[in-house]
């Protein structure tokens, strides 16, 4: 059964529609990846999966679940994370800080305990500490850990994002141009992440990007967006010799 079932999600704002009747599934174990040109509709339906957008019609099912009604803090509760295209981290904070705001979700103590900082509590945050460290491990980020976020390169600030969406556990993990702005090393460290969380984890990632290069060698199905319509959908080896694609991109 699949994880994600959008059907017939049509988004638009006054007279311009950013996403016409488009429908998609995402399976367990799958990498989608959504391209299209700019403009064609792709982070709106990131939006709309992650909440901050409210489709006019369709519906969206995650596990079962009707994500219509469910607010954006119930949606991360389920396990839907995100990047986002343009870096949105808290750039006064560590990067072990930045991290440790994603763990609010999996505090159970009060208020009162985790004022008091004892029993429960406390065992808390070690635990979710823990984890934290995990990933801060993982993306090799470790000289970076106590430092300030906006005083660091751009690529690194990346792969904090990218920490904190995994710091939620997500059971669905969405990926909004995770390599742009990135030089071919940085891309490629960054594509090896990727594909490790999957590898790993098994959880369905949505990405968009640009980089045709990334997404054939690591998407197993492509969705191609183009003034919020799907006009071509399959393997990426048919993708990119699907004409409509081509035209999309290059004009006739």
């Amino acid at each position: 059964m699949p994880e994600l079932v959008i059907e017939d999600i049509v988004l638009h704002f006054g007279g311009l529609k950013a996403l016409d009747e488009v429908s998609l599934s995402v399976h367990r174990g799958e990498i989608l990846a959504v391209i299209g040109p700019n403009g064609a509709g792709k982070t709106s339906l990131l939006n709309c999966i992650s909440g901050f957008y409210s489709p006019q019609k369709g519906r969206m099912l995650f596990n079962g679940s009707d994500l219509g009604m469910m607010p954006v803090h119930k949606r991360a509760r389920q396990g839907i994370a995100r990047t986002f295209q343009n870096i949105e981290l808290f750039n006064g904070l560590s990067a072990l800080d930045n991290l440790l705001t994603a763990r609010h979700l999996h505090f159970k103590s009060n208020a009162l305990h985790a004022a008091l900082h004892y029993g429960r509590s406390r065992c808390e945050e070690v635990r979710n500490r823990e984890i934290v460290e995990q990933i801060i491990d993982f993306l090799e980020i470790k000289p970076e850990r106590k430092k300030v976020v906006g005083s660091l390169p751009y690529g690194i600030r990346k792969r904090i994002e990218l920490g904190r969406a995994l710091a939620i556990e997500p059971s669905l993990l969405l990926l909004d141009e995770p390599m742009s702005g990135m030089n071919v090393e940085e891309k490629e460290d960054m594509a090896r992440f990727i594909i490790d969380i999957f590898e790993e984890k098994q959880i369905p990632i949505i990405l968009i990007e640009h980089d045709m290069g990334v997404v054939m060698d690591i998407s197993d199905q492509v969705i191609v967006l183009d003034f919020g319509k799907i006009i071509a959908c399959g393997p990426p080896e048919q993708i990119a010799r699907n004409p409509k694609v081509i035209n999309a991109y290059l004009g006739k």
